[in-house]
């Protein structure tokens, strides 16, 4: 999985909504994360249209979320700004099949979507906000940082 700078962008401006207490413009939102304004308008346009932020007018406007951040997943909000998770040429995984010995390659695919999808199901815009993050991603973030500390050493 590449996560694009859409992506990285969106889940930050979630998580700056999902730790707000009152609608945020877009100006805000870009400014408190350093995201290009006119990127993030249409960011938030998808996120709008895919039903996880709206729009209120007015002086006290800006953007909200349309349902609790513990009910979002980052899952939600990367399919939204970006497709599926795991995608291979856009076919579907389930029939999916090489000759040969690339036959056992679909399999793999299908790992890395599982894989892919333990982390960011489970993870919601409000562990974001709070900073507690689901034991499954601590615990891997745990590996990658002793791996990538034993690659250095």
């Amino acid at each position: 999985m590449r996560i694009t700078a859409k992506t990285d962008y969106a889940v930050r401006a979630m998580a700056e909504l999902a730790a707000s207490d009152v609608p945020l413009t877009a100006d805000k939102l870009a400014a408190r994360q350093d995201i290009p304004v006119r990127f993030l308008f249409g960011i938030l346009r998808e996120l709008r249209v895919n039903r996880l932020v709206h729009s209120i007018r007015g002086p006290e406007g800006g953007y909200a979320l349309t349902a609790p951040a513990a009910e979002i997943s980052l899952a939600d909000v990367i399919r939204a700004v970006d497709g599926p998770l795991a995608n291979v040429r856009d076919l579907s995984l389930t029939g999916l099949s090489y000759p040969g010995p690339a036959a056992p390659l679909p399999d793999v695919w299908r790992a890395v979507r599982t894989s892919l999808r333990e982390v960011l199901e489970v993870t919601k815009l409000s562990d974001l906000a709070s900073g507690d993050l689901p034991e499954v991603v601590r615990e891997r973030a745990s590996v990658y940082l002793a791996e990538t500390h034993d690659q250095r050493s």
